[in-house]
């Protein structure tokens, strides 16, 4: 019986694409009916820490997939925390007590995921209890339903009106599935999240249901202290975000520039506003920084650093370095000079070269610079170039 089971259940694994959610609930029973098999007491920690123990072994990228942390982080939360918020209220109406229970379990696997999600996604969804009260009855009906019509549709004794009955129900979970997610206004989106705030706050909720499942007074200490700690947190990154930064962004085929100013970033680039508008280097700079103001402004020849200067020498390849000598050169627009003329008689700290030029150029330039032992930074390779003053 229970080889048939294992191999039901991992053939509808195989079916549905090995997926980190599927592969995680299979490789979980799977490990909880061996467990009973050998009549032996299983604790749901160590089977989930089994289960996934096997997954990472036979696909260790697993790790690394947001999918495969979410679903576990949303298992561990629904077991350890929806038995306290369960236990605030318990209806005496049979159908009150199970949407209570639903939403019990969508709290609890809410609060697991949100700090991994807003770090993720920088988005938090409003409308997620209303939608898991009618999605999760609905799947758990579609579910049930379509094993029954595929059994027989199988034996080819499959009638049109069940087929139909079938379709209905699954455009219905569809619909209103689609209905909630252009629901824009209930979505909070851009919420700078970083992983600091992630190890914090799942610090917090470990010791908050550990306290609230063993109240006592050092526990209650320790929870305060860890608030406290959450505080400083805060304090930190406010105080980060107040020092200054000039970036240049890599975007390829086009040159952009950025100035942070405390909670302001301006913006120069070639782009046009259609697609500035819609510029995703922008926009995640924006949340991880935590911007409030982006300001637009022209691209420069130009730029002070603190004490030391920048050049920017765009296509015209036009520069005059007589009245000052600048520490960092800006290539842009694949520029047509004498790279080596420019190093012997400026002698600059460093070389940047942004996406908006040539590869060739690019590999041209940075043979010299290794040659004239120049640093080089390279966009499209190193990533942005960050001066912090």
């Amino acid at each position: 019986k229970i080889m048939l089971l294992l191999a039901i259940l991992w053939s509808f694994a195989v079916i549905a694409g090995l997926s980190p959610s599927v592969t995680r609930a299979v490789a979980m029973f799977t490990v909880v009916a061996i467990g009973m098999n050998l009549k032996r007491p299983s604790n749901i920690y160590n089977t989930l820490a089994v289960s996934m123990f096997f997954i990472l072994l036979l696909k260790p990228r697993f790790l690394f997939e947001v999918g495969f942390q979410m679903s576990y982080l949303a298992v561990i939360s629904i077991v350890s925390i929806q038995p306290l918020i369960k236990k605030l209220w318990y209806p005496a109406n049979k159908v009150v007590r199970y949407f209570w229970d639903v939403f019990t379990v969508t709290l609890a696997a809410q609060m697991g995921v949100v700090p991994i999600s807003l770090y993720y996604f920088h988005q938090f969804p409003g409308l997620f209890f209303i939608s898991n009260l009618l999605v999760i009855p609905l799947l758990t009906l579609n579910l049930c339903f379509g094993i029954f019509v595929i059994i027989l549709a199988l034996l080819n004794w499959l009638p049109q009106f069940v087929a139909h009955i079938f379709g209905f129900f699954v455009s219905l979970m569809n619909d209103f599935v689609s209905w909630v997610s252009h629901q824009e206004r209930f979505v909070f989106r851009d919420i700078s999240f970083g992983i600091l705030f992630v190890i914090i706050s799942y610090i917090g909720i470990i010791l908050l249901v550990s306290y609230f499942k063993k109240p006592n007074y050092r526990r209650l200490i320790v929870v305060l202290v860890a608030a406290l700690i959450c505080q400083g947190a805060f304090i930190f990154e406010n105080y980060r975000n107040t020092s200054s930064e000039f970036i240049v962004f890599h975007k390829n085929k086009f040159s952009l520039i950025g100035m942070k100013e405390y909670k302001t970033l301006t913006v120069a680039t070639n782009l046009d506003s259609l697609s500035k508008s819609k510029d995703n280097v922008i926009r995640n700079y924006k949340v991880g920084h935590s911007i409030a103001t982006i300001k637009n402004a022209e691209l420069q020849s130009i730029y002070p650093l603190k004490g030391d200067k920048l050049l920017v020498i765009d296509s015209l390849g036009i520069y005059n370095v007589k009245s000052f000598r600048p520490d960092y050169i800006l290539l842009r627009n694949s520029p047509r000079i004498n790279l080596k003329r420019l190093i012997d008689s400026i002698n600059p700290k460093l070389i940047i070269v942004d996406g908006s030029n040539y590869k060739t150029y690019a590999e041209r330039w940075k043979a010299t610079c290794k040659q004239e032992k120049i640093p080089f930074h390279q966009t499209s390779e190193m990533g942005a170039f960050v001066f912090r003053y």
